[in-house]
């Protein structure tokens, strides 16, 4: 699985369309943690994400005002195209695979 790039004008109907679990990124391209985040997400989260999105932050800006992006790299998780929570941990396998499957067991959180 591969990321996918999301912009101000396509991010809420492709996320719609998105069934199960989606993992949105918001990065920027002279990030180095994002770059590592998103070589390594795709084997961390392995069959717990469906799909997995990032947003150029400094192209869309709109959409990181809104979802209150202030470092990077900021995740976001989706369940059926609906917002369910930002995801938040150490940035290696066992962290993020245990708070991703936390967050999926909570119920959804407000979208920002």
């Amino acid at each position: 699985m591969e990321f996918s790039e999301l912009t101000d004008f396509d991010f809420h109907p492709r996320l719609a369309a998105s069934p199960g679990v989606a993992v949105v990124m918001f990065s920027g391209p002279d990030c180095g943690a994002c770059k590592r985040i998103e070589k390594h997400l795709p084997d961390w989260f392995g069959k717990q994400a469906n799909h997995l999105y990032k947003v150029d932050a400094q192209r869309s800006t709109g959409l990181a005002r809104a979802y209150d992006v202030f470092h990077l790299p900021s995740l976001f998780v989706f369940v059926d195209g609906r917002y369910h929570a930002p995801l938040q941990a150490e940035a290696s396998p066992k962290p993020m695979r245990a708070a991703l499957e936390k967050l999926l067991s909570e119920p959804p959180h407000e979208e920002p």
